[in-house]
């Protein structure tokens, strides 16, 4: 029987494939644009958000320097960060809640608490101790601006660069980066490596920068609270929603940090050739256009599940909402907040 002949392989189809994606790279290549997509793990319930840098003379030169949400004015100053001596702000949990409201498949724990008077309006179970992911970066971002200025130049070490997770993924090893560029890449894209390169520069070591994290939480009367590192990678990075709505006071009375948290994207110069770098985050609130959000921080591992603090200014009201191991962050947020400011 004579041999049955062989099919052809298709090589002009995968040439012509190859031929496309080649010319679909090469304005990329022309440019001298480098381009990196975060890696979702941190906080994967929201699209990965992207880094970009371009030569100055391209597309970057029309990109707004900072994107607020809609409905969002510029808030009127407020007092100066906690500092050793003051008062800590608290959240009292004796009272009977404001509102009721039906969750499907609710979080693990949450409160929802008005930012400035500190009274609590939803809770469910507010002192559960639960892995909190990168809410850690809230402390984080709080001891930095403690102990640094906006100008301050942090050299980019190699440890910065051993990172997992989300991360502003452009750090340049052995140069010197603004240190409030890395405070936004902190806060708006949750980058892992912005978190080690700031504990190194304020402390001198990861390790040392964490005990003082740590220190913090006990002056401050956070009694659920423990960190093991800087970015919240780890599973002995603990809290409860109590005391998350105590460093979410912090937070939002830091003038810097505040600046930083009610921004959607916001665009940088770089040492990188010609470059600027672009951060945008992953905000379900500002993603959704929630009227009036202003902050504040994602997080997400496997062990902690989807973790939110969020922040919205309504007629000049300020609530917040902790959410930890939330199935749908985007969903019960909005619907907290909405009953919170319906009690106003």
């Amino acid at each position: 029987m004579p041999e049955r002949p062989r099919p052809r392989r298709r090589r002009g189809r995968v040439s012509a494939w190859l031929a496309v994606l080649a010319l679909l790279a090469a304005p990329v290549a022309v440019a001298g644009a480098a381009y990196i997509a975060f890696a979702p793990g941190d906080d994967p319930f929201a699209s990965p958000p992207v880094t970009l840098a371009v030569d100055s003379s391209s597309a970057a030169a029309s990109q707004p320097s900072a994107q607020a949400t809609p409905d969002a004015p510029e808030e009127p100053r407020e007092p100066a960060p906690l500092i050793e001596g003051e008062p800590v702000p608290s959240i009292p949990l004796g009272r009977v809640d404001a509102f009721r409201i039906d969750l499907r498949k609710p979080p693990r724990a949450g409160l929802v608490f008005d930012l400035d008077t500190g009274e609590v309006l939803w809770r469910r179970r507010p002192l559960r101790v639960v892995s909190i992911a990168s809410l850690t970066k809230i402390m984080t971002a709080l001891v930095t601006v403690d102990r640094s200025e906006p100008d301050d130049p942090v050299r980019i070490t190699p440890a910065a660069l051993r990172y997992e997770g989300s991360a502003i993924g452009l750090l340049p090893e052995g140069r010197r980066v603004r240190l409030e560029t890395l405070l936004n890449g902190l806060l708006i894209v949750s980058g892992n490596d912005a978190a080690i390169a700031l504990a190194v520069h304020v402390s001198g070591t990861h390790r040392r920068f964490v005990a003082l994290m740590n220190r913090r939480a006990r002056e401050w009367g956070l009694d659920c609270t423990h960190f093991v590192s800087a970015h919240g990678l780890e599973d002995g990075n603990r809290s409860c929603a109590r005391d998350l709505a105590v460093l979410t006071r912090l937070a939002m009375a830091e003038p810097r940090i505040r600046r930083i948290a009610r921004r959607r994207q916001v665009a940088f110069h770089f040492p990188i050739k010609g470059g600027k770098l672009y951060l945008t985050g992953h905000n379900p609130l500002m993603r959704l256009g929630y009227p009036g959000a202003v902050g504040l921080k994602t997080g997400y591992t496997d062990s902690a599940g989807r973790c939110f603090v969020g922040v919205a200014r309504r007629d000049g009201r300020r609530l917040g909402v902790v959410l930890l191991n939330s199935r749908d962050p985007a969903k019960h947020a909005p619907k907290l907040l909405d009953a919170g400011f319906a009690e106003g």
